[in-house]
């Protein structure tokens, strides 16, 4: 994690926001044979008892999945780790108190312990006769050991947390209309911020008990006839709604573009309808406008109030779409209230939004200024030219301090955030951008989000083994390098005392074997022993963060000054 990832207090939670994605991702498929293997369908057992082994060992793979997340590299032993603490810590607490039971809470406790230990301890040595145990080797055994000790602290102090969190969850499930629209509008309102992850996963994961099943979304699957209200509300908006707004958009966009938008406001209403990912669609308006954005939230609130007055249950594995109701109708409880529901739910965001769109004239899709427009028109990269051409439009490789994804975004962090050329990354796909602040910024793509995320670490990761490529340079800014090289060059050498300064951070003059600078940013240095590093010595002369590349060779992003440091260090190495 960089510096600026810790400045950010937000920053932790948005990060484990993201990391819950990859657990998730296995529920459609552990729902998908769960179900057709019941009585009612297809009667093969041992395909119920497949998906069932999923549910049933959820926090477990919770535990490998944030770790995996969390892991700068998303590197496999990090999920080892996870295992072995959520094994450690589960045993740990069933010694001190059998009845304690910490849920999915104690997998994911365990994949963030894991995690943080892998991005700190990763590339650590260690004396020659433990140097078997060095580098990952160590990160399960420092895991282990953290669990131990969780679980230990864990047995005394989580029985009234656990009363609290089971008091929370009673509230909820027994506060009846309070709590379901409580729960429907902040689920909403999150969604800006993708905190709504780590809401739903303590409503589907941990309110409530039933046969051994906690959550709603769990309890749902175990046949709790009292769950499914959380996840019913849900199916009103995505299915029927938000698809109907993106109708309101294409009516209200003008003649000479509907043409061009209408393939895009399909694709996202097929999208959401079909599969419950939504977050395109709210993109489109949640910024231009947010007083809309607050009624659909409200909305989404109403739905969940009038579902549960209609005694709907219904469940999900992934989302509230038709592929998900299809699977879960045999088990829901007046599933079939859906369809008059949603048809009125359509009709009313149809005419909200088709008012408020043309009554304020809001630049939604087909309306927006010409330019914008154009440049939206030109298309979107191929999968194969997409990597490159994000960085570009993010500032470049020496901009980018980390790259992740979730289900439909991309999360970063960047040095400068004033680099990006947002028309550009219009250009590429993106639905909408969010400034959070110290270099955060989240770019709503849809599903293809990862993919993209990947191929741009890739792109990176070449970068990373070619210094001289110029990468800092802007889309339309030719004279960037240069002005950035002859400011550094006007600017004053480095004085003795900061130099000696930093080969002490660096582990002495005899430890740095070669030094130079990278994409304008960055110095790419060779050491003889990492372990001599001086890490917050470093964040103290102002390195934001660092990139590992091979054994003795990595990264320091130290800003502008990076050409100028290393030519003062450059002549004692």
């Amino acid at each position: 994690m960089t510096l600026m990832q810790r400045l950010n207090p937000m920053g932790p939670l948005q990060l484990l926001g993201r990391s819950l994605m990859l657990p998730i991702a296995v529920l459609p498929i552990a729902g998908l044979l769960l179900r057709l293997g019941q009585p009612d369908l297809l009667d093969i057992s041992f395909i119920a008892e497949a998906g069932k082994a999923i549910f049933d060992n959820l926090a477990l793979v919770f535990a490998v999945g944030v770790a995996v997340g969390l892991a700068d590299d998303n590197n496999g032993a990090a999920g080892l780790a996870g295992m072995i603490g959520y094994l450690v810590m589960t045993a740990v607490l069933g010694a001190i108190d059998p009845d304690i039971n910490m849920g999915v809470l104690a997998g994911i406790i365990s994949g963030c312990i894991a995690g943080l230990w892998y991005n700190r301890c990763k590339n650590i040595r260690l004396p020659d006769y433990l140097a078997f145990f060095a580098g990952r080797r160590f990160i399960p055994i420092v895991t282990g050991l953290t669990a131990l000790a969780l679980g230990w602290l864990f047995g005394w102090v989580w029985p009234p947390i656990q009363h609290g969190i089971d008091q929370l969850g009673q509230w909820m499930i027994g506060s009846g209309s309070a709590g379901l629209f409580v729960y429907g509008l902040l689920n909403r309102l999150l969604v800006v911020t993708g905190l709504h992850h780590v809401l739903n996963s303590l409503v589907w994961f941990v309110f409530g008990h039933y046969d051994g099943a906690t959550g709603d979304l769990n309890r749902f699957f175990a046949g709790d006839p009292e769950a499914g209200r959380f996840m019913a509300g849900f199916f009103p908006v995505m299915m029927f709604g938000l698809p109907a707004a993106a109708l309101a958009m294409y009516h209200a966009a003008h003649r000479d573009q509907r043409a061009r938008v209408g393939g895009m406001l399909l694709s996202l209403a097929l999208t959401a309808f079909l599969t419950g990912i939504t977050e395109p669609i709210e993109f489109t308006f949640m910024f231009l406008a947010p007083v809309l954005y607050a009624i659909h939230a409200v909305l989404t609130g109403l739905s969940m109030v009038v579902m549960g007055l209609l005694d709907v249950k219904l469940g999900f594995t992934f989302s509230a779409g038709a592929f998900d109701y299809a699977l879960s109708y045999g088990l829901s409880t007046n599933g079939w209230m859906l369809i008059p529901v949603g048809a009125l739910y359509a009709l009313l965001y149809y005419g909200i939004f088709r008012w408020a769109i043309v009554r304020f004239d809001l630049g939604t899709p087909g309306r927006e200024e010409a330019a914008a427009a154009a440049s939206a028109a030109s298309g979107e990269a191929s999968p194969g030219e997409r990597g490159p051409a994000f960085v570009a439009a993010l500032g470049g490789a020496g901009n980018l301090a980390s790259v992740g994804a979730c289900t439909t975004r991309l999360r970063l962090v960047l040095h400068d955030s004033e680099q990006i050329d947002e028309p550009t990354l219009k250009q590429l796909g993106s639905r909408g951008i969010m400034r959070l602040g110290e270099g955060h910024l989240q770019v709503v793509l849809g599903p293809i989000a990862d993919g993209v995320a990947d191929e741009m670490r890739q792109t990176l990761e070449r970068d990373g083994h070619q210094p001289e490529a110029p990468t800092a340079r802007q889309p339309g800014d030719p004279g960037e390098q240069t002005t950035a090289e002859s400011d550094e060059a006007a600017a004053p050498a480095l004085d003795e005392a900061t130099r000696d300064r930093w080969l002490s951070a660096l582990g002495g003059r005899q430890n740095l074997r070669d030094v130079s600078a990278v994409a304008l940013t960055r110095l790419r240095l060779e050491v003889a022993d990492e372990s001599t590093l001086d890490r917050e010595a470093l964040s103290q002369l102002g390195v934001r963060g660092e990139q590992a590349l091979a054994a003795g060779r990595l990264h320091l992003i130290v800003g502008d000054g990076a050409a100028r440091l290393a030519s003062a260090l450059a002549g004692t190495a």
